[in-house]
Formats: C-alpha cells, sequence, structure tokens
C-alpha cells in the first residue's frame, strides 16, 4: 500500500481516547487496500463530541442535531471505481491525494454502540469505515440499491479487522 497520511485532531469538545486514533487508523487504511486504492493520499480525521458535531452539522448541512459521522469527500468519485489518473488529483505541494475530512462523536458512537449491544470500538470502526466509503464516492440517498450497496462494502471490510467484526 502506498503512504497514507492521515492528520487526526481532537476538538476541545471532546476527551482523546488514544484508542480511538488507532481504530480509525486501521480502519482507513483497511478501507483503502479493500477498494484497491493504491495511490498516496491524505485524509483529515476530527474526533469530537456531539456538542461538536452538532456545530459542524449545523454549519454544513443546516441541520441543528448531532449526528454519529459527517463525511466531506473533496472529489466525486464513483462508488467501487478507482480513477485511472489519480496524479490530477494528487496535490502538488504535498504529492497526496487529499481525499477529504470526516469528522466522528465519539459521545454519539457510545451511545449507538449501547444500543446495538457492541463496544465502542467496533462502533467507531464501522463509522470509520462508513465515512471513509463516503470519501471514496458511496453514498445511500435511497433506501434501495445504493444503500444495499455501500452496507455490503461496510460489512466486508469490517469482517476483515480485529475488533470491528461481527
Amino acid at each position: 500500500m502506498s503512504k497514507i497520511k492521515i492528520n487526526m485532531s481532537v476538538d476541545h469538545f471532546s476527551i482523546h481516547q488514544p484508542w480511538a486514533s488507532h481504530m480509525i487508523t486501521k480502519c482507513v487504511e483497511a478501507t483503502l487496500r479493500a477498494q484497491n486504492v493504491t495511490f498516496p493520499c491524505e485524509i483529515n480525521v476530527l474526533i469530537t463530541n456531539n456538542k461538536g458535531i452538532q456545530a459542524i452539522n449545523l454549519a454544513s448541512r443546516g441541520i441543528d442535531s448531532p449526528t454519529d459521522v459527517l463525511s466531506f469527500p473533496m472529489f466525486e468519485l464513483t462508488a467501487g471505481e478507482v480513477p485511472e489518473d489519480w496524479e490530477t488529483f494528487v496535490d502538488p505541494e504535498t504529492g497526496l491525494c487529499p481525499l477529504g475530512d470526516m469528522a466522528i462523536s465519539l459521545e454519539k458512537a457510545a451511545a449507538q454502540a449501547k444500543e446495538f449491544g457492541h463496544s465502542l470500538r467496533r462502533e467507531v470502526g464501522y463509522l470509520t469505515i462508513h465515512s471513509m466509503l463516503h470519501l471514496l464516492g458511496y453514498d445511500h440517498l435511497d433506501e434501495g440499491p445504493q444503500k444495499a450497496a455501500m452496507r455490503q462494502r461496510e460489512e466486508a471490510i469490517a469482517a476483515s479487522i480485529p475488533g470491528v467484526r461481527r
């Protein structure tokens, strides 16, 4: 696998959990590998809580409520297809392709982990995979084929990662 730069930050709203950075990194790498992304790339990740993600959700989507994860792809990619010429996407200053940004609320992830009956580590891992697939062109705007394809990829990738697989 090519170089991956993950710019991880924890906002002032959230308590840093060292395991979270490790799990996020593992899931970013596994998703890129599973999607055959072999070019050098960069991803920005913000770890926050409900207050922080609610502010981002309001500013970016006009929705004044917390959510689990937000994804901001840098490019409009086609799900499941790796562009043939990534050179056109590369930042000449870094030599990396900036895939985009994600923000994860550990507070929301903890509530969902409890609701779904699994660990917080698994939930953070699954949300990271979900967000990475958004950065790579997947979406779930419909309740049909798009959502089904995305869920299938999420589950397949999660199954390859200890601590995230069911």
